[in-house]
């Protein structure tokens, strides 16, 4: 009966860090759901917090066989963001099971999982400080933070080469793994979704992604309306005359550029990825990007910016543009009538490097065993005692550093 209790125990998780699921806002919140639902289904007791913008108090809900826990904040913007990580955290470290934390932008926050002993994961994302849309201020709070993840958590998960080997300048190997995102593969999608959008499979380009500098999407736009273009350029995402870069974006676009908005039924973005002639991809910070793995999961030949990062990702399978000029010429070269067999070339290719390293299944079985580790009951025991004097001393450092918490979130969560 003891075993199976502590059995029991021993496969609960929360999952922290996204702003909840279903995902509606972006790759960590995909891929939080397909975890979420993955080991609900592999007997795991999964808890996750999601932002609630309009709550009052915080309330529990069950979706799918996990725990949906909304955490009730003030407003939005980044503060609010800085506030519900804050809430969220002090709520889970009186929880049983594992604390999984997707990004680092809040790290400082572990010391309230070490002070309690409580088993502490993050996967790193990408380099936050490296965006050209924060201040100096909130850069260094980003590379403060990635420090102190470091030496906070209990283990730093990568999902890329480059952010593994940056991370290892500063952890011993068992405090570090690198497990990249992994996407379903899609087969096939329902042409029909396109209708609605004035589009035709094969007659048009597309691009997903934030509506950020780091992401090349003026440099694009540009690149393509310099000139008429066989097809159509479809940029998903939220674009308004109000936001300055935004209003870039909308400013170089010619009249063969559809803003259709934010999209985030899974079943549209199939089709109209599945159906694509091309996907650009113009990510230039950060680690494994989910919308270049879904790309080449659904066989869209690819056109991405060229660095290091997208470069380990696609491999041999894209084409590359390295500036607005490589990225006209590219445009010219790949949507002529005349590479029709280039690009099947490419979504060949990019399902095979899919396959190799980007299926869904694995990524998410080798999560599992990562996760099992640090959930057996030794583990957990280990780290209670890890949690002693130099545990609390460390976390009393790192409040000194921040303060008692973020403005406005004084009131601890007891619900």
């Amino acid at each position: 009966m003891q075993d199976h209790l502590r059995a029991r125990v021993a496969r609960k998780i929360r999952i922290l860090g996204t702003r909840g699921i279903p995902g509606k806002h972006g790759g960590f919140e995909t891929f939080a759901e397909d975890l979420a639902l993955f080991l609900a289904e592999r007997g795991w007791e999964v808890a996750i917090y999601c932002q609630d913008e309009g709550g009052r108090e915080v309330r529990e809900e069950a979706w799918r066989g996990v725990r949906l826990i909304h955490i009730p904040v003030r407003g939005g913007g980044s503060r609010a963001s800085v506030v519900f990580d804050w809430k969220s955290t002090l709520h889970a470290a009186r929880r049983e099971g594992l604390a999984l934390v997707f990004g680092y932008n809040t790290s400082i926050f572990s010391a309230v999982y070490r002070l309690r002993g409580v088993t502490n994961l993050i996967n790193m994302d990408g380099m936050e400080w490296k965006r050209r849309k924060y201040n100096l201020a909130e850069r260094a709070w980003f590379r403060l933070n990635e420090r102190l993840a470091c030496g906070l958590a209990d283990l730093l998960i990568a999902d890329h080469p480059e952010i593994e080997v940056r991370l290892a300048r500063w952890l011993p190997p068992r405090k570090l793994a690198m497990i990249p995102y992994g996407s379903r593969a899609v087969e096939s999608a329902d042409a029909s979704l396109l209708e609605p959008f004035g589009l035709a499979p094969g007659g048009y380009a597309l691009v997903i992604a934030r509506p950020e500098p780091e992401n090349s999407i003026v440099e694009i736009v540009r690149a393509f309306s310099a000139k008429p273009r066989p097809i159509r350029l479809v940029v998903l995402g939220s674009y308004r005359d109000q936001a300055r870069y935004q209003r870039q974006v909308l400013e170089a676009a010619g009249p063969e550029v559809v803003f259709p908005g934010a999209i985030y039924d899974r079943g549209i973005v199939d089709a109209l990825r599945y159906h694509a002639r091309l996907y650009v991809h113009g990510h230039t910070v950060g680690g494994t990007n989910p919308a270049l793995v879904e790309a080449l999961g659904a066989g869209t030949p690819v056109l991405a910016h060229d660095n290091r990062f997208n470069r380990w990702v696609a491999g041999g399978a894209a084409a590359y543009f390295a500036n607005p000029a490589e990225c006209a010429l590219q445009f010219d070269r790949l949507l002529a009538e005349d590479r029709l067999e280039t690009l099947a070339e490419m979504s060949k290719a990019g399902r095979l490097r899919h396959g190799e390293a980007f299926s869904m299944r694995a990524g998410l079985e080798r999560y599992e065993r990562l996760l099992a580790v640090w959930a057996a009951p030794e583990a957990g025991r280990a780290r209670a005692h890890r949690a002693g004097a130099s545990g609390r001393r460390k976390a009393s450092e790192g409040f000194a550093a921040a303060g008692s918490g973020p403005a406005g979130a004084e009131e601890e969560v007891s619900r």
